[in-house]
């Protein structure tokens, strides 16, 4: 008899972008005449930069010859990515090796496939609000999880606590779902605490090009020392609108080695090489070539540009709630903003207000974890004039 994996069964039967999708797809059928304004799910709506389409014309057109066609690549990634991605941490202070660099299909892909390095005893640490790629892919596995907790008392960014031992700790910053940001000093103090623990952190960097104060670290390997317990997860997705194009990377140490449960040493590196290169076949040379002329120089400055539209969309939001007298967080390093919920309302409550009312899509704030309830994710990502749309909806409802 063939036996499937029976902790799938203590999932939640169905994933939270889903149920959204259900009540507007509802909502959308009864009110035709509605013109709705997405603000929930963190999907880009630019283009992609000049120098990005330029660049993967050119691979087209190399693939419609004999002499530059390209048939299966290096499930790692190219060189000239890792090259350009190298520079790109270097233009930020931080020294990567080559070798540690493998190019994926994006930064979600990563958080679930990295959990296969990893024995099933390990006890997980996670943050609670939470991306819940992180709860669910070790659910799958059966693991123990623990949670800190986020809170407007800690500013959504909990800390290490010497009580609590854990094996294997997420971070994401700045965060999805609060965007809040740690600061190099409460990164040192989170090194620390993995190396009094020998513990993994695993590092979601997904939204580090939203950073513009140099205070604010890009990567954990800012950190002295991280590279002996970090590993770190990012995506073009944010970075580069890559969204509908799907390229991400993750930065492996070279020296980064831990126990097995027989009492012998693996090197991470080494494992996640032969993970990719037995169960991934790489992501296309075209788009590769795309996420290199994001990571040149020009190609950065193109990208900021885009991000600077979604930072003025957040500044837009964030003056709609002052006037509001709405308690918010984020929004500044980050594309989202954390609402609370007004009047104590619950946050399916005020997804379902918005929505029946505004005609506005939010994310409840409840499906990020316990500490998510009572807050509302709004986005960045959508369009000026559907942001400001939904901005004057907002500031003359009467709630």
């Amino acid at each position: 008899m063939a036996l499937v994996n029976g902790n799938y069964a203590n999932l939640k039967e169905s994933y939270l972008f889903s149920d959204i999708a259900k009540r507007v797809a509802e909502f959308a059928a009864a009110h035709p005449d509605k013109k709705i304004i997405k603000m929930g799910i963190g999907d880009v709506t630019l283009p992609l930069a000049p120098t990005v389409i330029a660049a993967m014309q050119k691979a087209v057109e190399e693939m419609a010859h004999k002499e530059t066609f390209r048939g299966y690549g290096p499930e790692q990634g190219y060189d000239f990515l890792h090259k350009a991605i190298q520079d790109y941490y270097a233009r930020h202070g931080v020294q990567v090796d080559t070798k540690e660099i493998f190019i994926s299909d994006g930064a979600k892909s990563d958080c679930g496939n990295m959990t296969d390095l990893f024995d099933d005893s390990n006890v997980i640490l996670l943050p609670d609000p939470v991306y819940p790629v992180y709860v669910d892919t070790n659910i799958m596995r059966g693991r123990k999880i623990l949670f800190m907790y986020g809170t407007p008392e800690n500013h959504f960014l909990p800390m290490p606590d010497p009580s609590v031992k854990a094996d294997i700790i997420y971070l994401c910053s700045p965060n999805n779902p609060t965007g809040a940001a740690y600061s190099l000093e409460q990164l040192t103090e989170w090194v620390k605490y993995a190396k009094a623990n020998d513990a993994v952190i695993l590092y979601d960097a997904a939204y580090e090009a939203f950073i513009t104060d140099d205070s604010v670290p890009h990567s954990i390997f800012a950190v002295p020392g991280a590279k002996d317990c970090a590993i770190e997860m990012c995506s073009f997705s944010k970075t580069a609108g890559f969204t509908g194009t799907r390229c991400g990377y993750t930065v492996v140490p070279l020296g980064l080695t831990r126990r097995t449960p027989e009492g012998g040493e693996l090197n991470l590196n080494k494992m996640w090489l032969r993970r990719q290169t037995t169960k991934f076949n790489g992501v296309p040379y075209i788009v590769q070539r795309g996420a290199e002329a994001a990571m040149l120089p020009q190609g950065e400055k193109e990208c900021q540009e885009m991000l600077a539209y979604y930072r003025e969309n957040a500044r837009i939001m964030m003056r709609t709630f002052d006037k509001k007298g709405y308690t918010y967080y984020g929004g500044v390093y980050s594309p989202y903003v954390w609402l609370k919920c007004p009047n104590g309302m619950k946050s399916w409550e005020y997804f379902d207000y918005l929505l029946n009312k505004l005609a506005i899509v939010g994310t409840p704030g409840a499906g990020f974890g316990r500490m998510g309830e009572g807050y509302l994710r709004l986005t960045a990502f959508g369009s000026r004039e559907g942001t400001q749309e939904a901005m004057e909806r907002i500031e003359k409802d009467t709630l």
